[in-house]
Formats: structure tokens, C-alpha cells, sequence
């Protein structure tokens, strides 16, 4: 049997034998306050999951945990970069609100007090980090009951996918307080490794995963063609862009990108294996009944998409990713998706705080995503984007405005304006910013653009209570 058939019929064996069945979640009263566990992955595209119509990839517990949820089919981070990302989902805040804005700067002692976990601790939650922090300097541990961030790629032959499951397992294992729980998870994968003196830059699969998907042959991406990147102006056809130059090693002709693309899959399907085997230990345990798990990304992922690798720039393989939420206690949103409004990553903060009856804190710019899904609050049809770490000529600055139907890109160091009709051309392939066609469009969107961007540094982003 060769190795990729093997790998397969693992995957079968582990999800028969192991894997929580669709009748998850089991019924009972519900308890005064849930535990609850986020989970935040990395790199994780929106369209890398078998229920958001990808073909190919084995995502079978997110799939199950979406049907058994609700699925949120327009999510997108506000920055594509982990550490401003990171702060937005803890903080519930856009990046000009909470100013983080590189690898250094971290939450000040009062921010981070009001940050997602800090509320749960001042309101009886133990707390629980597994992975990387990723927002500066590690903040004041004190109030966490487990604090385990630096978990390495590999740790004693286990890859950080395995382990942070494993960690994770082993803290649950042994949990007796009588208090609810707030754990968070963080994976590396699907990142890759930057390159060393005798290394180049990689993904790091898991041994039993490296020849999954050597049967499947990878669509190449219609704005992969050159004449897409060749459209770009120069101060962004530049090899100093650090996108384009990651691009060169990883998709830069069809082998690679076969390889590389495969390697990005097989990471998530190890990410996918892990977040069942927790599953499987929630079930055991009978903590299944009392905790509510929230999937999402810090961003997306561009596998030469525009001719470049990586996030940063307000493309949407980069900016959207995807949105989990199973609440056990809530019947209305098993089994749905909503796809008629922007779920944020500022949202997921004040969501888990509603879900468990706290109220936000008034610094949270984000919404309660299951009043916005019922209709309780208006639906958010537009959003501000930007990127303005390291910026030209390695990441040229970027804002933008994002609407169901239209991108209106400005990349603010070179006044360069791009805009997409996501309609009609959703692979966001022609710039349309000349066409007469859409004069008046544009006209509305840089209004609009300049609108939310005041918004995003305010107290609230505006959206009201029906």
C-alpha cells in the first residue's frame, strides 16, 4: 500500500474510532456559565474547508463542527498580519484603536485588562493559553491557571500541532475546578518556516500527512497569471515586496506550487486531526454538554494569488478566513450559516462575552455576532481595512473599504488607488479605478472609505440595536 493511501485510511480510522459523532452536541440543562474554548489557527483561508466547498481537503471535525454551529461565510480580520490580528480578536478593536502595530509593542496594563481573557478572569473563569501569544511582550500571567505559549515546531519528536492538542488534553484531564473554564488555543500551522543558512523556506508537515494529496492536482489561481501582477504599479512590482519574495520560493513555477499548496493543506488537515482529538477528550469528560468553541484564523493566506505569497494586503484570499461558532445552548444557530453580513475578528471578543452573559467592555469596537445573525442589531455591510506594518518598499501600506460588491483599495504612501468589482470579478483581477463606468461608484466608495476609517479609531463602529 503506498504511503498516500495509508494516510488516508489513518484519517478513517482515527475519525471512525474516534471522532464525535453527528449527534454532538448531547442534550442537558444548561449550566449558569459555560466553559469556553477558542481556538485560533493560523493562515487558515477561508476556503480550506471542506463545508466552504473546497473539493479536496480533509477538514471533517470543523466541517462537523460548523453543522452541529454556525458557520460564518463573510468573516474577515481587519489587518492581515498575526500580532495586529491577535490584539483585534483580544481586544474587540481595530488597530487604530488599540495602536499595536508591530512585533514589539504589546497591550499596556490597562488595555489588557480589558482584553477578552482578563474580563473572563475578573468574572470567576480559570484561564487557560496553549501557543503563541504573539502581541509583544508576554503580559502579566498571573491571573492565568496554565500559561504555555512558547511551544516550539517541534518539542521531543512531536510536531506543535500534536502538542498543543496533547497540552490541551492533559490540562482538561485534569481540571476540578468547579469554576467555568476560558482556554485558547494557538496553532503554527499553517505558517511557514522562514529559511536558514542551510534551509529554505518550508512547511514543516507532520510525518503521516507528507504524501497526502499527492493524487490531487491543485487549480492554478486565474489572478496567478503574470499579466495580473504585471498590472501592479511598480512601487509594488518590486522584488522587495516580501510577498513577491516569498512567492519566488513557493510558487514561482507549477512544481512548487503544486508541492507548496499541498504542504499548506496537509498542514490545516493536521490542525483539523488535533481539534478532534480535543473534541474527543470533551466528550469523555462530559464537559461537551457546558462548552461553547469558537474556530477562527488570525488571517488568510494568498497560495499566488496576484503573484505574491502570503497576507498583508487587502486581497481576499488574505483577509478573509474562517468563523466557527458551537454553542451547545443555542438551537437557533445549529446548522446555519450566515452569509449576509461581515463578521470581524474585533467581533469574536464581544460574542464569547455576550454568549456567556457578560457584557462588553465599552473600549470593544466589535458587535455580538448572534445578535447581528437574529436581526437584533443592524447587519454590518461594509468594513475599513489596513496594513501599515513595516510598509514600502517591503509592505507598501494599505487601507481599503470592503462591501459585499466593490473593493476600494488605497495604498496611502503612493496615493495609488485600486478598485474591484467583487460581482463581476471576484477573483479581483481588472482594476476598474479609470473606468468611467463606475465613476459615481467610486465617488460613493471613497466617501464611505473615508467614513469608516474616522469610525475604526472611535469608540464604536456604529452599528445599532433594532
Amino acid at each position: 500500500m503506498n504511503t498516500s493511501k495509508f494516510a488516508f485510511l489513518f484519517l478513517l480510522i482515527c475519525w471512525g474510532l474516534g471522532g464525535y459523532s453527528s449527534s454532538f452536541p448531547p442534550s442537558g440543562p444548561k449550566p449558569t456559565k459555560p466553559n469556553v474554548i477558542l481556538i485560533v489557527g493560523e493562515s487558515h483561508r477561508h476556503d480550506a474547508l471542506g463545508i466552504a466547498g473546497n473539493p479536496f481537503i480533509q477538514t471533517r471535525n470543523l466541517d462537523q463542527l460548523a453543522k452541529s454551529g454556525i458557520q460564518f461565510k463573510n468573516a474577515y480580520v481587519t489587518t492581515a498580519i498575526c500580532t495586529v490580528s491577535r490584539a483585534s480578536i483580544l481586544s474587540g478593536q481595530h488597530r487604530l484603536k488599540h495602536d499595536i502595530n508591530d512585533f514589539s509593542t504589546g497591550f499596556t496594563d490597562s488595555a489588557f485588562n480589558n482584553t477578552l481573557p482578563m474580563v473572563l478572569g475578573q468574572n470567576g473563569y480559570q484561564l487557560a493559553w496553549i501557543g503563541s501569544y504573539g502581541v509583544g511582550k508576554n503580559p502579566s500571567i498571573s491571573s492565568f491557571d496554565l500559561w504555555d505559549p512558547n511551544v516550539p515546531w517541534m518539542e521531543n519528536g512531536i510536531h506543535q500541532t500534536d502538542n498543543v492538542a496533547l497540552k490541551a488534553n492533559a490540562w482538561l484531564e485534569n481540571y476540578d475546578s468547579a469554576s467555568p473554564f476560558f482556554m485558547q488555543l494557538n496553532f503554527y500551522s499553517a505558517h511557514e518556516i522562514d529559511p536558514t543558512a542551510d534551509k529554505p523556506a518550508h512547511y514543516l508537515v507532520q510525518d503521516r500527512y507528507k504524501d497526502l494529496y499527492n493524487e490531487v492536482e491543485i487549480p492554478f489561481p486565474a489572478s496567478a497569471e503574470p499579466r495580473v501582477w504585471n498590472s501592479f504599479p511598480d512601487f509594488f512590482r518590486s522584488d522587495e515586496n516580501i510577498a513577491r519574495k516569498r512567492w519566488y520560493g513557493f510558487f514561482s513555477n507549477e512544481e512548487l506550487f503544486q508541492k507548496s499548496s499541498k504542504d499548506y493543506y496537509r498542514s490545516l488537515t493536521g490542525v483539523d486531526e488535533a481539534i478532534g482529538e480535543i473534541m474527543i477528550k470533551l466528550k469523555k469528560l462530559g464537559m461537551d454538554k457546558n462548552t461553547i468553541i469558537i474556530y477562527t484564523s488570525d488571517h488568510g493566506f494568498s497560495l499566488g494569488e496576484h503573484g505574491i505569497m502570503g497576507k498583508w494586503y487587502p486581497f481576499q484570499p488574505s483577509i478573509r478566513v474562517p468563523l466557527i461558532i458551537y454553542n451547545p445552548f443555542d438551537q437557533e444557530t445549529k446548522g446555519k450559516q450566515d452569509g449576509n453580513s461581515f463578521a470581524l475578528n474585533i467581533d469574536i471578543a464581544p460574542t464569547i462575552l455576550s454568549m456567556v452573559g457578560l457584557s462588553a467592555p465599552s473600549a470593544m469596537q466589535g458587535v455580538n455576532l448572534i445578535d447581528q445573525f437574529k436581526g437584533k442589531i443592524d447587519k454590518r455591510e461594509q468594513y475599513f481595512y489596513e496594513h501599515s506594518v513595516i510598509g514600502s518598499p517591503g509592505l507598501p501600506a494599505s487601507e481599503a473599504l470592503v462591501t459585499k460588491d466593490y473593493k476600494y483599495i488605497k495604498f496611502t504612501e503612493h496615493d495609488f488607488e485600486i478598485l474591484y468589482d467583487l460581482k463581476n470579478d471576484p477573483q479581483e483581477i481588472i482594476n476598474e479605478i479609470n473606468n468611467p463606468k463606475y465613476k459615481d461608484v467610486l465617488s460613493k466608495l471613497r466617501a464611505e472609505f473615508e467614513k469608516e476609517r474616522k469610525l475604526s479609531g472611535e469608540l464604536t463602529v456604529g452599528l445599532k440595536h433594532k
